[in-house]
């Protein structure tokens, strides 16, 4: 196998219009120098998928991307890069104009083809084992993977030498595959879970998925894409050998082609490969001049006082590191029962109320799981919930509510009929968001960012599972920390048929974070959802005020038919006050979905935070 490996990577280098494993935007730099002529081409490796390929085609001063996949585990592509770019088979096609010549040749691209037509099923003989090799040994071999030490040993490692932000590991995190990607940020160390899929695919939580680890490096190196700021410097192993690779250089223009294929065959290959510089961050600008410390602010680190430990500080880093991040049914062994009920007797109430609500109170407990007491907050639903005609409407969306799953969302346990309906919930210790923010005015505007863009991504999972929350509101989002928020209730207003007539004999009908459809026909949707977000957005902006203050219902209504709305929040970044507008559109087809108010937090948080 070795001698084939090497003939293999040998006869490579005779192929000029293979460029490897480039970014799309290096491409397009090659094919720009190439002088951009119709038909100019490049074949490229797939960054994402093992086995895939990817054509870079000039045309009309524009380059066109055609992806090339790999049908299953150890097939090759449906169609061969050969035979996708053969004469009959291309040119015949209106899939992209007629290529030519590679950048930088003069060959024709047919004759360049059949000859590579050996390798190419040299490659594809041994596939299935070069792609085994790959994705479970490669990254043992990049000088970025420690494998298996503790939190506390790598955030030591990191800090060693050399403060560059961007400097990183990944180390294994346990037994199930999962891996931590640990990033130097302003001093601080942040880590990332990296999980695994049934796929065998990984991702950083809400991430882009790869097929290795050393793809999602490379990714990663290039944009944040989630993340706080792009991978630059591997932090080298203690006392230990590493390959060489460098973060900074780009790729050498297409006159200088490299050949990356080396003697040492694929795992060479992997090792030699270069990444390029990430690029700067887009200013950001604010209308306001909220205070701001000298002191470098870690959006994952809470404000503590003097008297507070670094442990208290990493306990709390991410909400990946909190006990409710994951499904309580996330351990293999707490298997999810098939019933929504709860067995009541495995379940303890504090006496004292955390609080209290339209649809009744709620109360600190403790559920006993197969192998431990999950601490919970329970609602006890008022006397009317237990109205026998409710008990059907209740039970069917409690079906739903149990089996929805996000990080951002209370996750509900399961429901108890005893002395009264009772709701288990995850439990979220700071209570909800606009009580938090009116006792803790030294929030800053990047850690409010950071919660609504957390708000903004439950909210999306919500409205792709088709589930419309009814009741969205700064009250009904809870803080499990100063920078983890939670949506709660959603649903339940639709499951007590808390209707027109309920709000108004209970003088709590929230006309103010209502859409007109639903004031004016009460009709719900995720787009009425999204008016009332823009509502939750000026609640958290203007750190827990109470919004239209002194205005009557009547009086909202009327304002909002008159094309008015709400003020910009004193000091409230001039993009925040845009985006609430935009939820504040008045024609519901007209209003962004929550997959776009998503994304422009999301780009917002980034500007702001990298």
């Amino acid at each position: 196998m070795a001698s084939m490996a090497g003939n293999t990577a040998d006869s490579a280098n005779h192929l000029p219009f293979f460029f490897g494993n480039i970014t799309r935007e290096e491409a397009e730099d090659y094919l720009v120098q190439g002088g951009m002529s119709d038909g100019l081409y490049l074949l490229r490796q797939s960054r994402n998928y093992l086995g895939g390929f990817a054509l870079s085609v000039a045309h009309g001063r524009k380059a066109h991307h055609y992806t090339i996949d790999a049908v299953g585990k150890g097939t090759p592509p449906a169609v061969s890069p050969s035979q996708f770019c053969f004469p009959r088979c291309h040119r015949s096609s209106p899939l992209c104009p007629v290529a030519t010549s590679p950048a930088g040749t003069g060959i024709p691209l047919c004759s360049l083809l059949v000859q590579g037509q050996a390798l190419e099923q040299a490659i594809i003989s041994q596939k299935p084992q070069l792609e085994k090799l790959i994705a479970t040994t490669a990254h043992e071999k990049m000088p970025w993977f420690h494998g298996k030490i503790s939190r506390v040993e790598s955030e030591q490692i990191v800090m060693i030498g050399s403060k560059t932000n961007g400097k990183f590991l990944i180390r294994d995190r346990n037994d199930n595959g999962s891996y931590a990607l640990c990033l130097l940020h302003e001093g601080k160390v942040l880590h990332y879970r990296i999980d695994k899929d049934k796929t065998g695919k990984l991702s950083i939580p809400d991430g882009k998925k790869f097929d290795t680890l050393w793809q999602l490096v490379e990714h990663y190196s290039y944009k944040p894409d989630g993340l706080l700021r792009v991978l630059t410097v591997p932090c080298q192993k203690i006392g230990g050998q590493t390959g060489n690779i460098n973060f900074g250089a780009r790729a050498p223009l297409p006159g200088a082609h490299p050949a990356t294929w080396s003697a040492g065959a694929i795992i060479s290959r992997i090792k030699s490969y270069s990444f390029p510089k990430p690029g700067h961050r887009k200013a950001s600008s604010s209308t306001g001049n909220r205070p701001e410390s000298s002191v470098t602010f870690n959006p994952y680190e809470p404000d503590r006082g003097p008297w507070a430990t670094d442990r208290d500080a990493q306990r709390e880093a991410m909400p990946m590191d909190t006990e409710v991040y994951e499904s309580p049914y996330a351990d293999p062994e707490e298997i999810r029962p098939k019933e929504v009920y709860l067995d009541r007797k495995l379940l303890t109430l504090e006496d004292s109320e955390l609080g209290s609500g339209n649809f009744g109170t709620v109360k600190k407990g403790y559920y006993q799981m197969k192998k431990v007491v999950k601490t919970v907050a329970v609602k006890i639903l008022k006397n009317e919930a237990n109205d026998p005609a409710l008990k059907d409407e209740l039970l069917a969306e409690a079906n739903v509510m149990q089996q929805l799953d996000n990080p951002y969302i209370v996750r509900m346990i399961g429901i108890c009929e005893a002395e009264s309906w009772m709701l288990v919930m995850e439990m979220a210790e700071l209570g909800p968001l606009n009580k938090y923010l009116q006792q803790n005015r030294h929030v800053k505007d990047k850690n409010i960012i950071e919660l609504v863009h957390q708000v903004s991504m439950g909210m999306k999972y919500l409205e792709e599972c088709n589930f419309v929350h009814r009741d969205l509101a700064a009250r009904n989002v809870l803080l499990v920390t100063q920078h983890y928020a939670k949506i709660s209730d959603f649903g339940l207003s639709k499951a007590l048929r808390a209707d027109e007539s309920y709000y108004k004999t209970h003088g709590k009908w929230p006309v103010k974070w209502y859409a007109p459809e639903c004031i004016n026909y009460y009709k719900f949707s995720s787009k009425s959802d999204v008016w009332s977000f823009g509502v939750l957005m000026w609640e958290a902006f203007s750190y827990g005020q109470k919004p239209y203050r002194g205005m009557k219902g009547s009086e909202v209504s009327a304002m909002l038919e008159k094309g008015e709305r709400m003020g910009c929040p004193a000091g409230c970044p001039r993009e925040m006050y845009e985006l609430m507008k935009l939820c504040w559109t008045y024609e519901v087809e007209k209003r962004p979905g929550f997959e776009n108010v998503e994304l422009r937090l999301r780009n917002y948080y980034y500007d702001v935070v990298n």
